[in-house]
C-alpha cells in the first residue's frame, strides 16, 4: 500500500491528515516571531534556550494525566476544546511588548504547547483504532512527515513574513490557522468506543504506570524513541543566527532559511528511504543521522555550507521518528493505548528539554560546534542500544 492508496482507501484518514497539517503548522508558525521577539528584547542564551522549553515542557508535565483524560474523555469533544485553546493563547501573544512581559508569555507558550502536545497524542491513539497493519504504518509516516514538515516549514515561512511584515503580522496569520483548523474539524465525522468511562483519572494513571512496569520491552521501545530528541535543535539554530550568521543575513531570515531545508529534507526522506527500513537496517539510519549532525557542526562556521549539512540532518529524522513510533503502537493493548502514547510523549519532551537546556547552558562554556559534535555522537550510542534491544522484538 503506498500513500496515495492509503488516503483514498480511508477518507477518514485523509481527512484527519488535513487536520493536522493546518493545525500543526498553526502550532508551529509563530516560533519565529516568538524568538525574534527574546533575541530583540535581549535575552540572554539561557533564557532564549528556555523561551524553547517552554514549548517541550507541557509533554512532561501533563503527560500523565493528558493519557487518562484521553482514554477517558469523547474525542470529538476533547479535540475541539483543544484547537480553541490553541486558537485564543495565540491571540494573546499579541499583548506582549517588553522584556519584562517575557514571563506571561512563556505561561502562553505552556499553555498553547500543552494543548498541541494533547492533541497530538488523541491523534497517536486515534490512528491505530482506526486502521490497522500496513495502513497504520503508512498512516504514521504521514503523520510524522507532516508534523515534521509543518515543525520546520512553519518556522520558515514564519521567517520571511516577520522579516516582511513584522512580528504581529506573524501572530494573526497563526491565529487563522486556528480557525482554518477548526473549520475542518467539524466536517470530520468519526465514532471510537471509549472504553473506560467510570474509572477514576488518578486511578486510570497509576494502571498504566503498572503496564509499563510490567511490560519491559514497551519501556525500553519509549526509551528508543526519545533519541529523536536529541534533533530539538531550535536553540542552536536560534543562537547561530544570533552569534555567527547576523553579519550575513537577517536573524529572522537565517532562522527560516535554516528551518525550510530542515522541513524539505524531512519531508522528502521517507520517500526515498522508506520502503527499505526495517529492524536490522534501522541501526544504519541512526549512525548517518548521527553522522550528518557531526558534519553540520565541522561547517557551522559558514551559513551556506552549515545548509547542506542541515539536509542531510533531517533526511533520516522523519523516517526514524515513525518507525520507532510504530514500534511502540504495535505492541501495546489498545486500552492502555492513551495512556502509553502520552507516556512516550513525555519521555520524548524530556529528552527534548535535557537537549535544548544542554545547549542553552554548554553555550556558555563550549563552542556551538562542540555541542552539535556531541550531540551526534548520542546517535551512534543509540544504535549500539538498539542491536541489543532488536533481538527482544
Amino acid at each position: 500500500m503506498n500513500y496515495r492508496e492509503l488516503l483514498t482507501n480511508y477518507p477518514i484518514i485523509r481527512k484527519l491528515s488535513l487536520l493536522q497539517f493546518v493545525a500543526y503548522f498553526g502550532s508551529w508558525f509563530s516560533n519565529v516571531a516568538i524568538y525574534t521577539m527574546a533575541v530583540n528584547f535581549g535575552s540572554s542564551a539561557f533564557v532564549i534556550s528556555l523561551v524553547t522549553a517552554m514549548h517541550l515542557l507541557p509533554a512532561v508535565l501533563i503527560g500523565p494525566f493528558s493519557g487518562a483524560i484521553i482514554d477517558r474523555v469523547r474525542v470529538k469533544t476533547l479535540m475541539l476544546i483543544l484547537l480553541l485553546t490553541e486558537l485564543v493563547t495565540t491571540l494573546l501573544f499579541l499583548t506582549i511588548d517588553s522584556k519584562d512581559e517575557l514571563w506571561i508569555l512563556m505561561i502562553l507558550i505552556f499553555i498553547r504547547m500543552g494543548c498541541s502536545s494533547m492533541f497530538f497524542a488523541t491523534e497517536m491513539t486515534l490512528l491505530p483504532k482506526l486502521v490497522r497493519g500496513q495502513a497504520l504504518q503508512k498512516a504514521n509516516e504521514i503523520h510524522s512527515i507532516i508534523w515534521s514538515f509543518t515543525y520546520a516549514a512553519g518556522m520558515a515561512l514564519s521567517g520571511v513574513v516577520v522579516h516582511s511584515l513584522g512580528i504581529k503580522i506573524s501572530i494573526i496569520i497563526d491565529a487563522v490557522f486556528f480557525i482554518v483548523a477548526i473549520m475542518i474539524f467539524f466536517s470530520i465525522e468519526f465514532k471510537v468506543e471509549i472504553i473506560h468511562t467510570k474509572e477514576k483519572i488518578v486511578s486510570m494513571i497509576k494502571d498504566g504506570f503498572l503496564y509499563l512496569k510490567n511490560n519491559k520491552l514497551v519501556l525500553h521501545l519509549i526509551l528508543f524513541h526519545s533519541s529523536v530528541g536529541l534533533t530539538s535543535f531550535d536553540t542552536l539554530v536560534t543562537l547561530l543566527a544570533k552569534n555567527e550568521y547576523k553579519y550575513v543575513i537577517a536573524v529572522p531570515l537565517s532562522i527560516g532559511i535554516t528551518n525550510a531545508v530542515r522541513a524539505f529534507a524531512l519531508m522528502i526522506g521517507p520517500l526515498l528511504i522508506t520502503s527499505r527500513v526495517n529492524k536490522d537496517t534501522l541501526v544504519y539510519l541512526f549512525i548517518f543521522q548521527g553522522a550528518a549532525i557531526i558534519l553540520w557542526s565541522f561547517l557551522q562556521f559558514n551559513f551556506y555550507y552549515a545548509l547542506i549539512a542541515m539536509f542531510f540532518t533531517g533526511l533520516m529524522t522523519t523516517t526514524i521518528w515513525s518507525y520507532t513510533y510504530a514500534l511502540i503502537q504495535e505492541n501495546v493493548e489498545e486500552k492502555y493505548l492513551g495512556r502509553v502514547i502520552s507516556y512516550n510523549d513525555m519521555i520524548f519532551m524530556i529528552s527534548n528539554v535535557l537537549t535544548t537546556m544542554f545547549i542553552g547552558i554548554a553555550a556558555g562554556f563550549i563552542s556551538l560546534q562542540l555541542i552539535t559534535a556531541i550531540i551526534g555522537f548520542g546517535f551512534f550510542i543509540f544504535a549500539f542500544y538498539f542491536n541489543w534491544l532488536k533481538k527482544f522484538l
